[in-house]
């Protein structure tokens, strides 16, 4: 890997990339490669995204659908986070935990999160349960696995001195395991946040009653490619903003235990 840019040629680098998308993107609707209602110019989803944040569509304005798609989010993301980072640390800590959960794991992680979406809105309907248990399948394993991965690396002489010291076991996990865990909880949250942002809004395309993803689903139904590409801008900037936050925390920790 070569040496970090400064941030002024990463702040222009990704300008020039994001003018080649639209330059791209531009031509090809001048062009029509594909019919206009197909391939609407930028500067029409940009309109249609500021009138969407004025009239109501499927309900909601733009703002409406993403506030409700980011509260389902969260209430699946957080669910995971509370489940999967504390469980993969005591299975890091206790052999026999691991031995009785990783079997069950292994083959419940590879089912793809939109695999139960017929079971979500079979049980629990369009309403809270059915996005959240989703969201929850996507986001849990990442969180899990790294938290573990964290807890079975950490140095030996740091669990010694504890049980020397007379910390029990519990202790050693919250006061020696977490910590040390850290920076590989962190990164495990990254790639959980993102697979559970796409596993919601797979989630909406199927079961719910509004959102992102349901705003997509009315908007082809419409034939309206426009109001469909604004609500994937708008998952690609909250998925964006969400992954930024967390590689800040990251980059906080790093530091913290650097110093």
């Amino acid at each position: 890997m070569g040496p970090a840019l400064p941030t002024r040629q990463l702040v222009l680098l990704s300008a020039v990339g994001l003018a080649i998308f639209f330059g791209i993107w531009t031509g090809a609707a001048w062009l029509e490669l594909a019919p206009r209602r197909f391939l609407p110019m930028p500067w029409d989803v940009i309109d249609r995204a500021f009138k969407l944040t004025e009239t109501r569509f499927s309900g909601q304005t733009l703002q409406g659908h993403l506030v409700i798609s980011v509260e389902r989010y969260l209430r699946g993301f957080i669910l995971a986070v509370l489940v999967g980072v504390p469980l993969g640390l005591l299975m890091g800590w206790y052999r026999w935990l691991d031995y009785i959960v990783t079997p069950v794991f292994d083959a419940l992680r590879f089912v793809a999160p939109i695999a139960w979406v017929p079971f979500a809105a079979l049980w629990f309907g369009t309403g809270i349960g059915g996005p959240t248990m989703i969201i929850f399948a996507g986001a849990f394993p990442p969180c899990l696995i790294n938290a573990y991965r964290g807890a079975r690396y950490v140095e030996t002489r740091y669990i010694e001195a504890a049980q020397t010291l007379g910390a029990s076991g519990l202790r050693v996990v919250r006061e020696v395991l977490l910590p040390a865990s850290l920076p590989s909880i962190i990164a495990g949250l990254r790639i959980s946040a993102g697979a559970g942002w796409q596993s919601l809004i797979g989630a909406e395309l199927i079961a719910a009653n509004a959102g992102v993803g349901l705003m997509m689903v009315r908007g082809q139904a419409a034939l309206d490619t426009s109001i469909v590409m604004v609500g994937m801008i708008a998952v690609g900037l909250i998925g964006l903003l969400i992954d930024v936050a967390l590689r800040g925390a990251e980059t906080w920790i790093k530091a913290k235990q650097g110093h």
